[in-house]
């Protein structure tokens, strides 16, 4: 296993839901790739007992967490705290890729 990755060499497409990539796991956290293409959406969800990371690596998306609202682009972090609902859409012209960040097992 090669201790460097390039999130690059996990992109891809699902034309049915959002592109999803397991970069690197170990015991205590799930680094993965999501891909949303325009008009795509992960759905309103909640991690109870875990954190959700998101990071921006390019295009911009429009995230909700609890009860806000915001467009987030490339270089922005994204804290779902547990237990609070959080959802992404992309509502632009081009592919949002987001580096995301969780305890594995946790849902």
């Amino acid at each position: 296993m090669s201790h460097f990755l390039n999130w690059r060499d996990f992109e891809g497409v699902d034309t049915q839901k959002f592109h999803k990539a397991t970069l690197w796991q170990g015991a205590h956290v799930m680094i993965g790739l999501n891909c949303l293409e325009p008009n795509q959406v992960q759905s309103v969800h909640a991690h109870q007992h875990a954190d959700k990371i998101y990071f921006v690596l390019s295009g911009n998306g429009r995230f909700t967490i609890g009860d806000e609202h915001e467009i987030a682009a490339a270089g922005t972090l994204v804290v779902a705290p547990a237990g609070v609902p959080h959802a992404v859409e992309n509502q632009g012209n081009e592919r949002l890729s987001l580096l995301v960040a969780i305890a594995p097992g946790v849902k």
